[in-house]
């Protein structure tokens, strides 16, 4: 195939450079820091589409997703799940459709949905158009494995028709063969095979379109996501894909996004975890709300505990989170162990409380209002949050 002409990657740059060199580069970066000048929120430079009736791109918020990984066909269980998502805060939920079946029961779960569903393709392009006419909003399919470009296009048109929107979903352990060859693997070959159907589809007018470009490596797609922002202005959903388990799948995904995110690059977000996807959004607005971009929900301070706790606080904080899942309202709320630093954090915060010897003291915009038993610390908090944001 004709070779792409892509920037050179950051990734190279970084390997062409002598040792001593990267650290005088490291130590410039760390002391360089720019002052009250450096912009709080970072201007995304990408288009504005629409999936649904959901803006994305451009001046809108980063959307939050996730996917289901319940059986499709199983129209019950998945639309359970959709809604458990959605009262969390997922905006766009995506869903596997890997046969005939799954895609004949996407009318009904699109139907009682209260979100946007994305149909996620993989081999076969039918299937797309199949949940396109079933009324998804939007398809997700893979260059690496939709089955060429004739099959793409049938794709492309049946978007257009239904006014749908689509995900070029790229995964470095799927990239075409010739892709490969010509790249090997990398982020230049994942931007060479998004930016390959890109102009296929662009080439027919689509234009409601949004990108991934998805590695188990974290700088694989950071520099992936960056190497296509300097060329495109598509709308990015990021992503680390195979990122592991609920720890480290969150370390990799929170390396990645804040980097990204405080560029200006990326749109919408999924943290991909081997985890419930209600885990999956509660990490993508955790990671939102520390850098700024979204202040959904609460936001939890709470001390790492130590010696000195005479609580137990770490099951008092996963009581307090239970009781207040589906509170949607920003708050801060305070979760502190002892009186080194509990009584100061607890008063920062809209409510907080900070334990003693098996009790606790309650705060409420700074103010102390009362000291309760231990036993009762979670109830009393959980009721003054409920009248707070009523």
């Amino acid at each position: 195939m004709k070779k792409i002409v892509l920037p050179l990657c950051p990734s190279k740059r970084r390997h062409s450079q002598r040792p001593h060199s990267q650290k005088r580069m490291a130590r410039k970066a760390l002391f360089s820091y720019p002052g009250p000048e450096y912009p709080k929120t970072p201007i995304r430079n990408s288009r504005t589409i629409r999936v649904g009736t959901l803006p994305l791109g451009g001046a809108a918020p980063i959307v939050v997703q996730t996917m289901t990984n319940t059986d499709t066909r199983d129209r019950e269980a998945t639309l359970a799940q959709i809604k458990s998502c959605a009262l969390l805060g997922a905006e766009l939920i995506r869903v596997a459709v890997p046969d005939r079946k799954a895609a004949e029961a996407l009318k009904e779960i699109i139907g009682q949905s209260p979100v946007p569903i994305i149909a996620d393709i993989h081999f076969n392009s039918q299937l797309a158009i199949l949940a396109l006419e079933a009324g998804a909003q939007g398809v997700r399919i893979n260059p690496g494995n939709i089955g060429g470009e004739e099959k793409l296009k049938k794709v492309a048109e049946a978007v257009k028709a239904f006014g749908a929107t689509l995900r070029v979903g790229v995964n470095m352990g799927s990239l075409e063969k010739e892709i490969v060859e010509s790249y090997g693997h990398g982020p230049e070959a994942m931007v060479a095979s998004a930016v390959k159907d890109i102009a296929i589809l662009e080439k027919l007018g689509l234009k409601n379109l949004k990108v991934s470009l998805k590695a188990s490596s974290v700088l694989d797609t950071i520099n992936a996501a960056r190497l296509f922002a300097s060329i495109s202005d598509i709308p990015q959903h990021l992503g680390v894909t195979e990122a592991g388990g609920l720890i480290e799948g969150i370390a990799k995904s929170s390396v990645a996004f804040s980097f990204l995110l405080a560029q200006g690059i990326g749109d919408t977000i999924r943290v991909s975890l081997t985890a419930s996807p209600e885990a999956e959004v509660d990490a993508a607005y955790a990671i939102l709300r520390s850098l700024g971009l979204r202040h959904r929900g609460i936001e939890f301070i709470s001390c790492p505990t130590c010696g000195r706790s005479e609580i137990d606080l770490i099951a008092l904080l996963a009581d307090i989170k239970e009781r207040l899942k589906d509170i949607s309202k920003p708050l801060k709320v305070a979760v502190m162990g002892c009186v080194v630093n509990g009584p100061g954090e607890a008063a920062d915060a809209d409510i907080g409380v900070a334990g003693g010897r098996n009790k606790g003291a309650l705060f409420v915009k700074g103010k102390k209002v009362a000291d309760y038993p231990y036993e009762k610390l979670a109830q009393e908090l959980e009721q003054r949050v409920r009248k707070m944001v009523s």
